[in-house]
């Protein structure tokens, strides 16, 4: 399952490279991903079964995860993750190859699109086959993320955007309460593993506060009041999207952890008062509303919502024959509501409307269209011989039985599924007259047939087999029986007074049961209603109540905007010295309090541990007083990198050359960042706006200064353990195969604190651009834009600035050949051969040594982000010998593809070793025998490294390109314009 779970990933990453090949014909091809993983589950039907009378020969996987706090990539297949597994991967393969039709071309961003709803796919058989609540709940989020970007994949429609906002927003603050309560379960269970769990069947109040915390999850997940109308307005997403995420896979994620859970967890105080409760309202609201909708697509879509309640009334009643009866629910459902979706898709695709005002007579031009229509709506209303009957009438016999009983939650259920399986069937024959009925205008006369273009045949392919399956499945119930009996039977919640009777039979035929007569009247009272809705046009009169738990949400957003906006106006006052003078507050108060709630510190102090450090200590410390004093900004700058240089001398002579070379390197570039800063800056300090409060400055900084001393006189002195990196040597010669203790600890033995930095880096790299940039982060003017393909005739002929734009230099232009590409657009007042000679001379050295920092520091001084550091030095010569057009030149490349290559290459060394049943961040090393060169080794590690160094060098280019040539942009651009600057 775990190699399964692999395959979608790879294959969604690839997707978008064959769309881009071969169109949408590569929709076929990825049904194929889906399509295996539902043979493999098919397969393994014997073994499962076997599974459902001993647990032991359940299939199942565990890979370790995180065994520090007992978590583990464990993976489960019983008779209910078996289920929706075949329905997930079963339904998901036909939708795809549905979309080979649906679309008509690779234009519109289909490639992005088929890559997200197959990783959708991925992640739902994740989540159904799972075995940890933690891993489980990844799983869950990712869900809610991809259905965003499936749901927002017309990016430019405003509706759009908002339902897929709507839909995160709703789904991810279930999932929030839902992570919260499998917190307080996996605590109170000591264990995450949710067969451990559902054995140790846990009580108390942490479990009841758990259990609501679990179904406010997936009540929102499964669309239930309050949180049902993010699933009408997801509809603004592409039909393929409907039929798949909100019919057979993303809205059954919170009926599949009800019906995990019921057994155990149904007869708890809060258990069926919430299912019950709200599923009943659900279905009625989800079925009035059905009953009210002109559009194909949301008469489905309230259909949809009142079916999910519907679901969490039956298998929240954790009975064994609600839960048989529930799970037969979940295969009509997904068989029939996913086949109306793509028949909707189908005429809406032909006609571009899904109006049914606007459709008339589409049956007899479409018979075989109408035919499947038919059968999947008999299905949804419950008439023999479809498996909906079959399921409509277990759950009525089930509910029934219950009420003989005198259950109080049973009759609430039984009147609640009856009066909703009447509105089923009047909102089902509203859809079939939607779609296939001629109608009649507001004068009584029949209106013109539509005229219906023939759809591809391939087209009807999907649709039909959902549709053909909801009859199969009907004549073979007693199959469907064997094959979920036994989790129903297994299904009985502790404490249940019946706990000893066994669930009944999925049946065709059971005779005349009362269930049976309740079927059938249900039926024929929903036919009745949508005649009598039709005669009085009940669907055309206005609203009984006006407000919608749609205008309650956009209430609460608007409301959470104004109170943000309040909150930011007293707040957010827009000085600078009063956020960082706030930040300083908190810092002091809160160590403080540290230090004088921790009783007295054994505090070791020495006068100094080096000689060098009574000369350093005094310049570093009159470089920031005379900083304090400065009155011009470059001077300041100037001075407090002098105690970041007198920290390179203070490194060095204390045994650490890589901090040494990386501080320098770091001032340098930080040196060079607020000199591109200051130029669109007042030269002096005060200028516009003079200094004040210049007392509680000092009093601030000086508390800092002596709390932050006084905190690491107290840290090194509170020390009780040997330090860890006492072991680092010995650990980064075993583990990591170097002997630079500081670069393996970076790559290997801290390799994910690194991660974690490189994501600060990119953040920060993206943070700058989109500050400077507006609608871009690429250096527009770049040579490489400008110039002719072929770097010879870059290097032969400079660039020219003229006012209709750059051009390249011709052999008729007069004046002095450039050292670099960019000289000639330098003022002469700016310019210097000799910087140019230097630069042309030693650039292409710098970048060999920077490779070999790189490369070597793994045993020597060096690494990714000192070698990363010293390119991008290079490239700052670049620059300040030819300007911006120097710097295309130098790096004919966006930076965020630098960063992003060099995310990538971390985070697939980190990733790789897992799928060799190692650690992440493991590292393995090569060794060879070269003649001539002769022993060599290569730690995987190094390409850990490698991503460190393309980032550092995509942070610098970033930031050259924002702060530098971007800003030298603008500038031209306003003195053209006349703006004095």
């Amino acid at each position: 399952m775990l190699i399964l779970l692999c395959v979608f990933a790879l294959a969604s990453l690839l997707l978008p490279l064959l769309v881009a090949r071969i169109g949408a014909r590569a929709f076929a091809v990825a049904a194929l991903v889906p399509a295996t993983a539902f043979v493999h589950a098919a397969a393994l039907t014997p073994v499962v079964l076997e599974g459902a009378s001993d647990p032991r020969l359940t299939p199942q996987e565990s890979t370790p995860w995180i065994p520090q706090l007992g978590l583990s990539l464990s993976f489960r297949l019983d008779e209910l993750s078996w289920l929706l597994a075949l329905i997930v991967t079963g339904v998901g393969a036909l939708v795809l190859l549905y979309c080979r039709w649906y679309f008509r071309d690779s234009k519109g961003g289909i490639g992005q699109f088929a890559a997200v709803l197959l990783a959708f796919a991925g992640a739902m058989y994740g989540l159904v086959t799972t075995d940890d609540l933690v891993l489980l709940v990844m799983f869950w989020e990712a869900t809610s993320i991809l259905s965003y970007l499936l749901i927002g994949h017309y990016h430019r429609r405003g509706a759009s955007r908002r339902a897929a906002l709507q839909a995160l927003l709703v789904t991810t603050l279930g999932g929030l309460a839902m992570f919260v309560g499998v917190v307080f379960l996996a605590v109170d269970a000591g264990t995450s593993s949710i067969t451990r769990i559902l054995d140790l069947h846990p009580t108390g109040p942490l479990v009841d506060a758990a259990i609501v915390l679990l179904l406010v999850g997936a009540l929102s997940k499964s669309a239930i009041f309050p949180f049902h109308f993010w699933l009408p307005g997801a509809m603004a997403a592409p039909t393929p999207v409907s039929a798949y995420l909100h019919a057979a896979a993303m809205v059954k994620a919170g009926i599949y952890l009800i019906a995990r859970f019921a057994p155990v967890f149904a007869l708890s105080g809060p258990w069926r008062p919430i299912t019950i409760a709200l599923g009943v309202f659900t279905m009625l609201l989800g079925g009035i509303q059905a009953l009210r909708e002109t559009d194909l697509k949301r008469i489905l879509a309230f259909g949809t919502v009142s079916q999910l309640g519907f679901f969490t009334v039956v298998l929240g009643y954790g009975t064994s024959d609600a839960i048989l009866a529930g799970l037969a629910l979940v295969i009509s459902h997904a068989l029939f509501k996913s086949a109306l979706f793509l028949i909707v898709g189908i005429i809406d695709r032909q006609l571009s409307t899904r109006d049914v005002t606007e459709i008339s007579g589409l049956g007899r031009q479409a018979p075989v269209l109408a035919a499947i229509g038919f059968l999947a709506v008999a299905s949804m209303m419950g008439i023999p011989p479809t498996i909906g009957f079959v399921a409509k009438e277990a759950t009525l016999a089930s509910l029934f039985d219950e009420s003989l009983r005198g259950s109080p939650w049973g009759i609430a259920a039984l009147a609640g599924v009856i009066l909703g399986s009447i509105l089923t069937t009047a909102y089902g024959a509203r859809f079939l007259w939607g779609a296939f009925w001629r109608k009649k205008d507001a004068r009584g006369d029949y209106m013109p047939e539509t005229e219906w273009p023939r759809p591809p045949f391939g087209f009807l392919v999907s649709p039909f087999v959902l549709a053909a399956g909801t009859v199969v499945f009907g004549a073979i119930a007693p199959a469907v029986d064997a094959m979920l009996y036994g989790y129903a039977d297994d299904a009985k919640a502790p404490g249940f007074d019946g706990q000893d009777l066994s669930p009944g039979h999925l049946a065709l035929w059971h005779g005349f049961a009362p269930a049976l007569f309740l079927s059938l009247g249900a039926v024929v009272l929903g036919l009745g209603l949508f005649a009598l809705l039709q005669r009085t046009g009940w669907d055309r009169r206005p609203r009984l109540i006006r407000a919608t738990a749609q205008d309650a949400y956009y209430f609460v957003m608007r409301s959470v905007d104004r109170l943000s906006v309040a909150t930011t106006t007293v707040t957010q006052r827009g000085s600078l010295p009063v956020y960082v003078g706030t930040i300083f507050v908190v810092v002091i108060s809160a160590e403080a309090a540290a230090l004088l709630a921790g009783g007295p510190a054994n505090a070791q102090l020495s006068a100094w541990h080096t000689p060098i450090q009574l000369v350093v200590a005094p310049i570093m410390i009159a470089a920031g007083v005379l900083a304090i004093r400065a009155q011009k900004r470059y001077t300041g700058v100037v001075l407090v990198s002098v105690t970041g240089l007198g920290m390179v001398v203070l490194f060095g002579t204390s045994g650490a050359p890589d901090l040494a070379l990386t501080q320098i390197l770091v001032e340098t570039v930080t040196l060079v960042t607020f000199a591109l800063v200051l130029r669109r800056l007042p030269a002096r300090m005060g200028e516009h706006n003079a200094s004040v409060g210049r007392v509680p400055r000092a009093i601030l900084g000086v508390a800092a200064g002596v709390m932050m001393a006084l905190v690491a006189i107290v840290a090194t002195g509170s020390r009780v353990a040997a330090p860890v990196s006492e072991q680092f040597p010995k650990l980064a010669y075993e583990l990591g195969h170097g002997r630079n203790v500081v670069n393996v600890a970076l790559v290997d033995l801290r390799g994910w604190d690194t991660m974690g930095e490189l994501s600060v880096l990119v953040l920060a790299a993206t943070g700058v651009a989109s500050l400077v940039f507006v609608t871009h982060r690429a250096d527009r003017l770049s040579a490489t834009k400008a110039l002719p393909e072929g770097s010879r005739q870059v290097r032969r002929r400079p660039l020219v600035e003229t006012t209709e734009g750059i051009r390249v230099q011709t052999a008729g232009d007069t004046g002095p050949r450039a050292w670099l590409v960019g000289g000639r657009n330098v003022k002469p007042e700016n310019r210097s051969i000799l910087l140019e000679v230097i630069v042309r001379i030693l650039f292409h050295t710098i970048i060999v040594v920077s490779i070999y920092l790189l490369f070597a520091g793994h045993n020597a001084p060096g690494g990714g982000f000192a070698g990363g550091l010293v390119a991008g030095m290079a490239l700052v010569m670049r620059y300040i010998a030819g300007g911006r057009w120097e710097l295309g030149a130098a790096a004919p490349t966006d930076a965020g593809r630098l960063l992003g290559a060099g995310l990538i290459l971390a985070v697939g060394s980190a990733v790789v070793p897992l799928l060799f049943g190692l650690a992440p961040l493991s590292s393995t090393v090569w060794e060879a025998e070269i003649p001539v060169i002769g022993h060599i080794e290569f730690v995987s590690s190094t390409i850990f490294d490698i991503g460190v160094y393309l980032v550092v060098i995509g942070l610098v280019l970033d930031v050259l390109r924002s702060l530098g040539a971007e800003v030298d942009r603008q500038t031209i651009e306003m003195r053209a314009r006349g703006v004095d600057i």
